[in-house]
């Protein structure tokens, strides 16, 4: 796919945004309707309008890189005022008067737009060179000494904001001007530390530095307020943030509407929707109530106070209410006047606020009053007021309408700006419209703007997730050539979407060559981990995890736990656990994320030893484990059968004050429904409907498995007509459980029922086929038994051993070997290797089939020792009995070739196959090799031998060894005996074959006598020598 640019108008024809469609989104029936009078509105309100505290450049001008700039209230306040002392009892100075500041120390700041837009101040006469001299040189004192009484107000102000991103340097510059003999305390300079120690986090310095701010005078202003207000909600501290606002109160100061603003914006950003608006409504009445901020009892606070050390709480709790000043009490009269005083919003901000907060709390129709109400007003909407109704309307869906917003802005000469494309980019990758999204995304520099950080992040998000390979790299590519770098953020994406084409070569040069800008955050390599680990790749986990720059170097606990993960979804159990045992030698603690996952992980594996000893080591040192973690190592021993173990752990967890959920108790139920224990089953049922929980449908069929066991059919339909009731009705776990009852009672009609209810369903699989069958073939019901094997046979369910051996089975019984023989080859041809139940069936077919009971009991010896080739002779074997000679071969093939030395009994069943398959000559050559090997035939091979001469008319053959079994050369057996006899009708040699069944039963009778006469004689034996031994 190539990437290009497309010019406005192609853009616009291509991306939708047209006027017919405009006029189409002003008809829709959405619950976000854009008004007529925002899209008619004249051009001329549009242009050079002012507010309070705002200065509009004219729109006409299409300059994206033109902004509206708000003055704040601070210079505000420097501007207007004159330097005049007013001290209200506290000798403070409340304003400067600019024009004595010396001309050639500072001149007016200028503005220089760098090349990613962003404005950057420049200043005029001696500041550079002063803010040259702090940042290069670590004696703040010594840089400033060099100017000390040249600095006015507004030089001081400049330093102390050029150093508010290093709260440190603020402290110190601040402390160096305080003690200079001509510096006056004023609320400016006190707000630039606030914010930057609040920004910090560094909330017993600003402790520190608000009663310094009270002990020198210096009265809070709204801007301090909104200040405040503004860091305390940022670093999350949503309801300390809000106090600020009761501390304001109750100095008897009410909210202007920047601070008004900053209250509603940090409620929305919290959350608080609903909460916001009611502040917001409030103020416009003139009033603020704050609910659920009781702050009357703060005698209780400061007593608590002087107990415990300083936190945050009991500091915005107390102290702050103590220190801070009053206003003056004109100033506190003004206030009061003001607060009847019923108002409305003058501020672009205070509108884009109420618009973003309305379209998050999904009231879209507030949110066009809000819009529309901005109109009414005279407040002229900016670009962000446009970002956010944009924003707006495509979180909703509303993407036409989004469109609209574009076309009627760009018309009123409001200038889409970077954030206006990035956002269109989202919403047409959240619609799935990559070409519309890579057209924004190209249209950025079209119009002369720059893609800035959240650009690139969205553009390579949207490719890497659509795995558009070349695509994603033709960005990656431009970034490179405009010397951008990749955000860290945005490289794991990227490797995600080579690890997941399998492009791993790629992947690793990608994150080599990303490497050599600098190192990544902890996080950030923990993610990259991360998408190896999902795809069971430890070794390239591994590679991140031990990376070459940071060998010897501290690991941060967030990697280690991804590289524990790793090693358990491949199952390496032991580089797991021996990772675990070396986190302490590089500096790094197991956290509670780290037992958790191990325990876990070992339980999974049924490695229950090791997961119980992490689980003591874990209470030991004081971590709490998840319910999680305590139910896999129950839910272990439960599968291992130890249940009493299980217990134990029960035990320990609710010592631990951890509840237990379903699955705690699902497996404890089900650990004692397979162990039979169906009393204990139900003492757990009812501890868990103690605990509030209810029984699902596992518990329930566990409890129906325990009943069944124990043979209790009334209590199995009890939990099976309350697992009806559940959501979801009737379980296939519980169906199987109570036709497998029916079946071990006998109970024939009840079981069909259910059956045929499986079988609707969908969920009739080989147990179901199989329960059905062993209560058929109990009952004598053979037809029915081999009608559910045929239709077990169709309905495709032949997948594993216990189905294709159940079958077999129910065939072997009703005398159908030759199906059973198909059967085998079906299963070995699907290689599916037979088991031991298999192997009880095939030997009742070899019986069944005729072969000689002496040559049964040999295969089943060579099996159960054992034997490298004893099933392969077994399966053979069973070919050759029901005829399938060809299959018989070529299963004989595979040991006879193999470089396996060979038994008697191994030879037999190959003579046996070539013999019963016609091939006698091969049957004799694999005679010699044996006997070539010093193997001599046994009872067996006679057997086999003796029918190969007769299938060959070989009388002489037959002779021979019947000579052998005459003379006793080979003991009397019936088998040969019959085997002999065969043989010879089989040459047409009746009249013999009759005289050797004559034989056979003088000499078996006599063999009989002679085996009691023996048995006689050693009873007697036995008897003389226990007298001979009582006489001694």
């Amino acid at each position: 796919m190539m990437l290009h640019a497309q010019n406005p108008n192609e853009l616009g024809q291509k991306g939708g945004f047209n006027d017919s469609q405009s006029r189409k989104f002003q008809n829709l029936h959405s619950p976000f309707k854009i008004t007529t009078a925002f899209l008619d509105l004249p051009r001329n309100n549009w242009v050079s309008f002012s507010l309070i505290g705002f200065n509009f450049n004219t729109l006409h001008h299409r300059n994206p890189l033109t902004k509206p700039r708000f003055r704040t209230t601070d210079e505000s306040f420097l501007v207007s005022h004159t330097r005049k002392k007013s001290y209200s009892g506290s000798g403070v100075f409340l304003g400067f008067k600019l024009q004595s500041i010396s001309e050639t120390l500072v001149s007016p700041s200028k503005t220089t737009i760098s090349l990613n837009g962003e404005k950057k101040k420049r200043y005029g006469g001696e500041l550079p060179a002063i803010l040259r001299s702090l940042e290069s040189e670590d004696d703040i004192e010594k840089s400033l000494n060099l100017y000390a009484g040249k600095l006015g107000p507004k030089e001081q102000t400049v330093i102390l904001k050029e150093q508010s991103c290093r709260w440190e340097r603020v402290l110190k510059v601040f402390s160096w001007m305080k003690l200079q003999e001509d510096y006056m305390p004023n609320v400016i300079h006190y707000n630039v530390v606030l914010r930057a120690l609040g920004r910090a986090q560094k909330w017993d310095e600003l402790r520190l530095c608000w009663i310094d701010m009270a002990r020198d005078g210096v009265v809070p202003t709204n801007n301090t307020y909104s200040m405040l207000v503004d860091v305390y909600g940022k670093a999350g501290l949503v309801k300390e943030a809000i106090l600020w606002i009761k501390h304001m109160r109750v100095r008897g100061m009410f909210p202007d509407e920047v601070t008004m603003n900053t209250v509603v914006g940090v409620l929305k950003d919290a959350g608080e929707f609903s909460r916001a608006d009611r502040f917001y409504k409030d103020w416009c009445s003139g009033k603020i109530e704050l609910e659920g901020l009781d702050l009357e009892n703060l005698g209780d606070l400061e007593a608590r106070s002087q107990s415990m050390p300083v936190s945050l709480k009991h500091f915005l709790s107390t102290e702050l209410f103590k220190v801070g000043g009053r206003s003056p009490s004109s100033r506190m009269i003004s206030e009061s006047k003001m607060e009847s005083v019923v108002r409305k919003p003058q501020l672009a901000a205070t509108y884009n606020t109420l618009i973003d907060l309305y379209g998050k709390a999904g009231r879209l129709s507030d949110a066009a009053d809000a819009f529309s109400e901005m109109l009414k007003s005279g407040v002229a909407p900016d670009i962000i007021t446009f970002n956010t109704m944009i924003h707006t309307c495509g979180s909703y869906g509303l993407l036409l309408e989004a469109e609209a917003l574009l076309n009627k802005m760009e018309e009123r000469g409001v200038c889409p700006d970077t954030k206006t494309y990035n956002t269109f980019l989202s919403l047409y990758a959240q619609a799935g419209n990559t070409n519309a999204a890579l057209e924004c995304y190209r249209k950025i520099r079209k119009v002369g703007l720059f893609p800035d950080v959240v650009t690139h992040r969205a553009v390579l998000h949207m490719l890497c997730l659509r795995q558009m390979v070349p695509e994603a790299e033709s960005v990656i590519k431009e970034m490179e050539q405009s010397h951008v770098p990749i955000d860290e953020h945005s490289v794991p994406v990227i490797m995600a979407m080579y690890v997941n084409e399998g492009l791993l070569d790629q992947a690793r040069v990608f994150f080599e060559r990303c490497q050599l800008d600098g190192n990544f955050s902890s996080k950030t390599y923990a993610a990259i981990m991360d998408v190896y680990a999902e795809k069971g790749l430890w070794a390239e986990a591994e590679s991140v995890f031990y990376r070459k720059k940071d060998l010897a170097g501290q690991k941060d606990i967030l990697e280690c736990n991804i590289m524990i993960k790793a090693y358990g979804k491949a199952k390496l159990y032991d580089k797991a656990f021996s990772l675990f045992k070396g986190m302490r030698n590089h500096g790094t603690w197991p956290d509670e994320c780290t037992y958790n996952s191990l325990i876990q992980m070992f339980s999974g594996g049924d490695l229950v030893d090791q997961a119980s000893q992490l689980l003591g080591e874990m209470l030991g040192a004081g971590l709490k484990p998840q319910c999680l973690t305590f139910s896999g190592v129950i839910a272990s021993y439960a599968r291992l059968g130890q249940v009493s173990n299980a217990v134990e752990v029960f035990q320990d967890m609710k010592r631990e004050e951890v509840k237990p959920n379903e699955v705690v108790y699902g497996s404890l139920i089900n650990g004692f429904a397979e162990a039979g224990r169906t009393e204990d089953a139900l003492n757990y049922y009812r501890m868990m409907e103690d605990d509030g929980l209810s029984a699902n449908h596992i518990i329930l069929t566990s409890l129906i498995k325990a009943y069944s066991k124990g043979g209790d059919l009334e209590g199995a339909k009890q939990m099976y007509e309350k697992l009806k009731i559940l959501e979801g009705g009737q379980d296939k776990v519980a169906l199987h459980a109570m036709i497998n009852l029916y079946a071990e009672l006998g109970m024939v009609l009840d079981a069909k029922l259910i059956f045929e209810t499986l079988k609707k369903k969908g969920w009739a699989d080989g147990f179901t086929y199989a329960s059905m069958m062993h209560l058929y073939k109990s009952m004598g019901m053979l037809d029915e038994a081999i009608d559910a094997a045929e239709e077990m046979k169709q309905s495709g369910l032949l997948t594993d051993c216990a189905s294709f051996t159940t079958v077999m089975g129910c065939y072997a019984t009703n005398g159908q070997l030759g199906d059973c023989g198909e059967l085998l080859h079906e299963m070995v041809a699907q290689k599916i290797s037979p088991d031991e139940s298999t192997f009880k069936v095939l030997f009742t077919v070899l019986k069944k089939g005729g072969l000689a009971i002496e040559a049964v009991k040999q295969l089943e010896s060579s099996y159960q020792e054992g034997k490298s080739y004893a099933q392969q002779a077994v399966i053979t074997s069973v070919f050759s009995v029901v005829g399938l000679h060809a299959l018989a071969l070529e299963a004989c093939a595979t040991f006879t070739e193999a470089e396996v030395g060979l038994d008697s009994s191994a030879y037999n069943v190959v003579i046996y196959a070539f013999g019963a398959s016609g091939q006698i000559d091969k049957a004799l050559n694999f005679l010699m090799r044996m006997q070539d090997e010093g193997l001599e035939p046994d009872l067996v091979t006679y057997m086999h031998l003796v029918k190969c001469y007769g299938k060959a008319n070989m009388v002489e053959g037959i002779k021979r060894i019947y000579s052998l079994l005459k003379y006793e050369e080979i003991a009397p057996n019936e088998s040969l005996f019959k085997a002999v006899v065969d043989a010879y009708r089989n040459a047409n040699k009746h009249d013999l074959a009759e005289l050797v069944s004559q034989e056979m039963k003088f000499a078996l009778d006599g063999q009989q006598g002679s085996d009691s006469e023996i048995e006689s004689e050693s009873e007697k034996g036995g008897l003389a020598s226990e007298q001979t031994f009582m006489m001694k």
